[in-house]
């Protein structure tokens, strides 16, 4: 072979390989490698403080006539229960704190255009389903209607007394307790026929 020749196909050889180094190259450089890093936070509960409520075990009471005489419709039912709880610390209710449940209606509306029904003619008599151990939950008085008293003033129509608690603080230990109420709408015997509702709103104080 003439050295010209040789010195030819070294060059090809070497630009050859320079070639194939710089392909190499590339396909090295589109490898690519993901590296996962797990992180991890412990974020603990937020301690609540505690509190006073009130649940009322439904939204509706039908009253029936029952009890009925030859001048006044009686009709009958019974106040969904009413559950309070405290979950508070006793160290962190005021002294002197006591609360109490009341209630008061609105008027009976008819369906088809009838006189409304005040809210004086409807009564309770509250009672406690569980009061505790220690004597200090109560229930309140029953009240009656404009046809009991004739006093307008009557009934419920402001808010009147389901229970209540003489100390938060110290009955707090207890924890929960239960009361309910035996309704009763009385009205004249001229009263129209029809469907009435009423709302008796309850509301916890303290």
């Amino acid at each position: 072979m003439r050295r010209g020749e040789m010195i030819a196909r070294c060059a090809m050889v070497a630009a050859g390989t320079v070639i194939l180094a710089g392909v190499a190259g590339v396909a090295s450089a589109a490898v690519e490698q993901d590296e996962g890093v797990t992180v991890t936070v412990d974020i603990s509960a937020i301690e609540e403080p505690g509190v006073l409520a009130m649940s009322v075990a439904a939204g509706s009471v039908n009253l029936t006539e029952n009890g009925s005489s030859a001048t006044v419709r009686q009709f009958t039912g019974t106040l969904p229960l009413v559950t309070v709880t405290d979950t508070r610390d006793p160290d962190d209710i005021p002294d002197g704190a006591w609360w109490s449940v009341v209630g008061s209606s609105s008027d009976f509306v008819g369906d088809a255009g009838q006189p409304d029904i005040g809210a004086g003619h409807l009564g309770w008599t509250p009672q406690l389903v569980d009061g505790g151990d220690l004597g200090l939950v109560s229930e309140g008085d029953q009240v009656d209607t404009v046809l009991d008293t004739g006093d307008d003033n009557v009934g419920l129509v402001d808010q009147e007394l389901l229970a209540m608690a003489l100390d938060s603080a110290t009955v707090a230990e207890e924890g929960q307790w239960t009361a309910t109420a035996d309704l009763f709408l009385r009205t004249p015997v001229t009263v129209a026929p029809g469907f009435y509702t009423s709302t008796l709103t309850l509301s916890l104080f303290e």
